[in-house]
């Protein structure tokens, strides 16, 4: 489990393609890592992945063919947001983030807004209807508030914290991305839409 409060900016350093899988090798940038061992799960871009070898400037995570259909943001030299696992004693300061990524979505417009930005994505269809204004989605792992919605598109203003210190400073229109839904939406709509079968 994850708080989408990034810790740190990496690289993928080394893409070594596996059969229809990958091992990748993750520049850990700023990330502490004296307390990583292999096992551990960290958010790469939103996805939780688990640390299967350590290098001296960061550590190796194998992605499986399902993981990289379903995802975005692990070619040659891509900028990584990293988040290791929370513990229980640790400060929420985002949302609940599981690191399942529901889908990816595509920026449509990142615009000054005063000195913050105006970042505007585009859900798939399928998942536009769990997005609510002033409520939260995790964007390559980030924690972010809902600003307003219009059908499939919604906007988010990012501070210029948050832009200096993740990888959304490189988002441009057409960019893709990794969307997590609150998972809070899809418990209520289980509960709501269940019905037992006689």
């Amino acid at each position: 489990m994850f708080t989408g409060i990034i810790q740190a900016t990496g690289r993928v350093a080394v893409v070594e393609p596996r059969g229809g899988d990958a091992r990748l090798e993750l520049a850990a940038g700023g990330l502490d890592m004296a307390d990583v061992a292999a096992g551990d799960s960290i958010a790469c871009n939103g996805v939780c992945l688990t640390v299967v070898g350590l290098r001296p400037e960061g550590f190796l995570v194998d992605v499986s063919a399902e993981t990289l259909r379903c995802t975005c943001g692990f070619r040659l030299g891509d900028m990584v947001n990293l988040e290791k696992a929370m513990r229980l004693e640790d400060r929420l300061g985002g949302h609940l983030v599981s690191g399942h990524v529901d889908g990816t979505a595509q920026v449509v417009a990142f615009d000054p807004a005063g000195e913050c930005m105006e970042l505007v994505i585009r859900a798939p269809q399928e998942l536009a209807r769990y997005i609510v204004t002033k409520g939260s989605v995790a964007i390559d792992g980030v924690s972010l508030t809902v600003n307003r919605v219009d059908s499939a598109d919604f906007s988010i203003n990012l501070i210029p914290h948050t832009l200096q210190n993740t990888g959304l400073q490189v988002l441009r229109p057409g960019s893709c991305v990794n969307l997590e839904v609150d998972m809070l939406a899809r418990y209520a709509e289980r509960i709501l839409n269940y019905s037992p079968r006689a």
